[in-house]
């Protein structure tokens, strides 16, 4: 009985504990489920914040990487827009040409492209000129495998490994440099011409970005290349035929320099601009402007590249989609009037070939300038540069192009300057409209006598309108002393003022001499300061023989005398034109450049038309420096000339130059001409007025031509909006003729 009793009450309390148990266990189990279920929570919260970041945040830039390295946009270059002269004349244009192309994929091989380059080789005729050593050594080591590996033995082999501090690669790179250095001439000299056109094809081949065309070959590709190599493309992988272009100069050398270059294919960005061409979504194989006209408005003439779109995957290109189709550059308009330009560059050659066989008379006279311009627009009608130079390779000399020195190059002047150094006077109440001074010489202290031209030791008294028409110095002297603060006494010691200089300047600079005139060309000099302040130079400053000016700056001061104080900005472009297929005409226009007012002359409107009285006695008075040259012209001219002491070679010569407008009551066209080093001095040698020929032809040109052309004649007319090609056959005939030439 008590054995049961102990049973029951043993089985009792365990049924107890076993409830108990099981309770606890129903509390922990919620917990443990509350536990893992906030886990999972965090879990999938933290995935959605992912996804999110990786979607809204980072998904456009995660989008670029995919295209950067599955879809390859690829820019193919456009022709260039074609320039135009005033009249629509065909200044420049591009022909096209037959090319060779290739295009590598991102996997292609070294091996694969000289496979290809054989192959080529045995179509198409390549110039070796570029190989060089390197080309024909990589050449070598990669058909000579087994006499490539015994230039390096396997001890030096070893060594190397053995070396901790080199990498695999360096390793690699050390035992191909032995290779490189080890090959040699005799083993080089087994290349054969074939051999060397197959390395210079390669060389095409490796140049720019994977899956962006090279071009291998585009002058002289004949059309037996051109159609062989044609029928054998599914044999060339990457190869293929095209049309390319090539930039052609109407005129050939006529403002050449102006004009300025374009990069080739080959040459790509210009070293000097790579950074900037790269900055604004170039390729660096792009041909693009590099200098002057081509530099400047290189945005407008380069055109809108061809983009398409490769979907590559593994390297290689499943799809190409045209994103945007491709137009050549804008057509541009130039101010430029090329026949006169060509006339004027006919006439300067001429005369300076006359004086040049007087030896005696000028022995460093090689080059002359001219800029025509409208002194009421800036517009520039020509600007024209001869130079008579050696030729380094033939030994002959020839005249060349040199337009450019018309704003790049400086010179003393002379005494063209003397309109403004009276205006000055006038600017800065030291001198009054119609004043008598009196020309004498200057002397002070014991100092030698200075003097004009045409008096050396008398006393006369004259009007500020004859000391322009007899180009008095002695009469600027007094007017550059008065700024200076000081009334000339005989003999009395100068006084210095410093700042008579500036005050000089700052009005010479109102006129455009010696400030950036603006012109719409890059590389303009503002010519030399002189950085000397003694007061015996103001009085050459103010005679034009001490600070130097280029013939830009002469033809942006004589216009704003022509023009009643206007400083206009000079500027070569006039319009941009839509391109159209038409060779007959051009297109709409898109933009028209309009006269740009810099400043205006502190001169009061008659104080102005007084200097204009004086510049038209020096054309039409007796006593006038121009008289003789411009005195029965029928346009009614007016103007200053100049001649200013310069030392070459520590031998005195004379800077001759003349500028002036027409017709004098409306000007319509205003000229500055500048002839360096036209004559030295010596016992009888006179002035050859080089500079007032060249001038007297220069504007009898102009006019002539305009009467040739009539008033009335509305296809010539430069205005006009419907303008016609004027010379599309003849340019046509020789893009023929240049084609024939490249083939």
């Amino acid at each position: 009985m008590n054995e049961k009793i102990e049973i029951y009450f043993y089985i009792k309390e365990g049924l107890e504990r076993l409830k108990k148990n099981r309770k606890k266990k129903k509390t922990h189990v919620p917990v443990r489920m509350n536990l893992l279920f906030f886990a999972v929570f965090l879990l999938f919260s933290l995935l959605v914040l992912r996804l999110g970041l990786v979607q809204i945040v980072n998904g456009e830039s995660y989008k670029k990487e995919v295209e950067r390295t599955e879809d390859v946009v690829v820019n193919t270059g456009v022709p260039r827009g074609k320039i135009y002269d005033r009249f629509g004349n065909v200044i420049v244009d591009n022909i096209p040409l037959n090319a060779i192309t290739y295009t590598r994929t991102t996997n292609t091989s070294i091996e694969e492209m000289f496979d290809v380059a054989t192959k080529l080789s045995a179509y198409i005729e390549k110039d070796t000129k570029e190989v060089t050593e390197r080309d024909k050594k990589d050449y070598w080591l990669l058909n000579h495998n087994k006499e490539a590996d015994q230039k390096v033995s396997k001890e030096e082999l070893k060594k190397l490994q053995n070396n901790e501090k080199l990498s695999e690669e360096d390793v690699n790179s050390k035992v191909y440099q032995m290779k490189l250095d080890r090959i040699t001439e005799e083993e080089l000299s087994s290349l054969s011409n074939k051999d060397l056109e197959v390395i210079a094809i390669y060389r095409e081949f490796s140049r720019g970005y994977a899956l962006n065309p090279q071009i291998v070959k585009n002058e002289g590709v004949t059309p037996e290349e051109f159609a062989v190599v044609s029928e054998h493309l599914s044999e060339l992988p990457g190869v293929n035929t095209t049309t390319d272009w090539k930039r052609s100069y109407v005129f050939n050398d006529t403002l050449r320099t102006i004009l300025g270059n374009v990069s080739s294919s080959r040459e790509g960005l210009p070293k000097n601009l790579v950074d900037s061409y790269l900055a604004r979504d170039y390729n660096r194989n792009d041909r693009v402007g590099k200098s002057y006209i081509e530099l400047q408005y290189e945005d407008i003439l380069q055109g809108q590249k061809e983009q398409i779109k490769n979907v590559t995957k593994g390297g290689s290109v499943l799809e190409s989609v045209l994103i945007q189709e491709g137009q050549r550059g804008k057509d541009m308009v130039l101010t430029i009037d090329m026949e006169l330009q060509r006339e004027i560059e006919k006439i300067i050659e001429e005369e300076l070939r006359k004086q040049i066989v007087n030896r005696h008379e000028s022995p460093n006279l090689d080059r002359a300038f001219v800029v025509m311009m409208d002194p009421n627009t800036g517009e520039i009608l020509a600007m024209a540069g001869k130079q008579y130079v050696k030729d380094s390779e033939t030994g002959k000399y020839e005249m060349r192009d040199a337009a450019l020195g018309t704003f790049t190059s400086s010179y003393e002047v002379g005494s063209v300057v003397k309109g403004a150094t009276v205006l000055t006077g006038y600017m800065t109440g030291k001198l009054t409209p119609g004043e008598t001074l009196v020309d004498e010489p200057i002397i002070f202290g014991d100092d030698r006598p200075k003097t004009s031209w045409f008096n050396r030791s008398g006393r006369i008294p004259m009007t500020d309108l004859f000391a322009l028409e007899k180009s008095s110095n002695s009469y600027m002297w007094k007017i550059a002393l008065r700024i200076a603060g000081q009334e000339y006494v005989p003999k009395q010691n100068i006084v210095n003022n410093p700042e008579a200089f500036d005050i000089l300047r700052n009005h010479y600079a109102q006129f455009g001499l010696g400030v950036s005139t603006g012109i719409d060309l890059p590389g303009e000099s503002s010519g030399l300061i002189g950085d000397v302040s003694t007061q015996g130079l103001l009085l050459d400053l103010a005679i034009g023989q001490f600070d130097t000016y280029t013939t830009m700056q002469l033809a942006q001061y004589v216009s704003t005398i022509a023009n009643d104080g206007y400083r206009v900005q000079p500027h070569i472009m006039k319009e941009i034109r839509e391109p159209i297929n038409e060779k007959d005409s051009l297109g709409p226009i898109l933009f028209e450049k309009e006269t740009n007012v810099l400043n205006r002359i502190d001169a009061t409107q008659s104080q102005i038309e007084h200097v204009q009285k004086g510049f038209y006695r020096v054309y039409h008075y007796p006593e006038g420096t121009a008289y003789h040259q411009f005195k029965d012209a029928p346009y009614n001219a007016a103007g200053k000339s100049g001649t200013a002491e310069t030392y070459v070679d520590r031998k005195l010569n004379y800077n001759t130059t003349l500028i002036g407008y027409a017709p004098f009551d409306h000007p319509e066209v205003a000229y500055a001409t500048m002839v360096p080093s036209s004559h030295i001095q010596g016992s009888g040698i006179a002035d050859p007025y080089v500079n007032k020929y060249i001038s007297k032809r220069v504007m009898d040109k102009y006019f002539e031509l305009k009467k040739e052309r009539g008033e009335k004649d509305k296809e010539k007319d430069p205005t006009s909006i419907e303008k016609k090609v004027e010379n599309a056959e003849e340019a046509e005939e020789q893009q023929g003729e240049q084609r024939e030439q490249n083939n």
